[in-house]
């Protein structure tokens, strides 16, 4: 029962309750990148289908973060250099990030495609009729969770030292993700605007993966503060637009009684 009681032994050290709250916080808002992607994702799956792979790909995030946690020894291991290549020391971490991001860049690219085109995706190169099954979108959730996962874990690891509170602080991200995840999806098919600003959020993140895998830091501030201004535009714009429909709307109702 030894290990028991040093599981709990940070129950009374008001610094760890801070930093739990912390990271709480912290591991929330670097879910959003996954729940971005996720909610794009599965809004491509048939409408009976999108819940569905919503709770899998979360879930399979939860259980992927878990283990990696059991797993801590080795996840930290993942930051030592591998190999050189113009003078910068190439972990397992940076490789994966850099992959990560390729993914993401690719993938946000093409559906920014299919948005301006939408024509286009329709059909493969030999004319055949194409969509998103829920076993190709589980597939690339899994993709993205892992290398997520990771930089989360990373993340936990440099803010404590005790692993109960990494593990409440993964358990509530990913709870807020689930109970965020239907309310976001319907948001963003609702607003066809707000999906190109979600995909060139997906691009700038996976810039920024590609850039940390490289040797160029780039602070997480700086990528949330651009996509709070961003959203707050947006939010303004169909804010306007909403209006001018209703005084649209209020001037035809009085042309129509007269």
């Amino acid at each position: 029962m030894e290990w028991l009681a040093g599981f709990f032994d940070w129950l009374n050290d008001p610094t760890a309750w801070v930093a739990l709250a912390t990271l709480v916080i912290l591991e929330v808002v670097l879910g959003i990148d996954n729940l971005i992607f996720i909610s794009i994702l599965t809004n491509k799956l048939p409408e009976h289908q999108q819940s569905r792979a919503r709770r899998i790909g979360i879930g399979a995030a939860l259980i992927m973060r878990l283990v990696l946690l059991a797993t801590i020894s080795f996840i930290v291991q993942l930051t030592e250099p591998v190999f050189e290549l113009f003078g910068h020391g190439f972990s397992w971490r940076d490789m994966i990030l850099i992959a990560g991001g390729l993914f993401l860049v690719w993938k946000a690219t093409k559906e920014i495609h299919h948005s301006v085109d939408p024509e286009d995706h329709k059909e493969d190169m030999v004319g055949r009729a194409i969509s998103m099954t829920m076993g190709a979108a589980v597939f690339q959730i899994l993709l993205l969770d892992l290398v997520f996962s990771i930089d989360s874990i990373i993340t936990a690891v440099g803010m404590t030292d005790h692993i109960a509170i990494m593990y409440i602080a993964v358990i509530c991200a990913v709870t807020v993700m689930l109970l965020a995840a239907d309310p976001l999806s319907r948001f963003i098919a609702q607003n066809p605007t707000i999906v190109m600003l979600a995909l060139g959020f997906l691009l700038m993140i996976g810039m920024t993966l590609i850039a940390d895998g490289m040797g160029y830091h780039v602070p997480k501030g700086y990528i949330y503060a651009a996509m709070g201004f961003s959203a707050l535009v947006e939010g303004l714009n169909m804010l306007q637009r909403r209006n001018r429909g209703r005084r649209k709307a209020t001037g035809q109702d009085a042309g129509g009684a007269h």
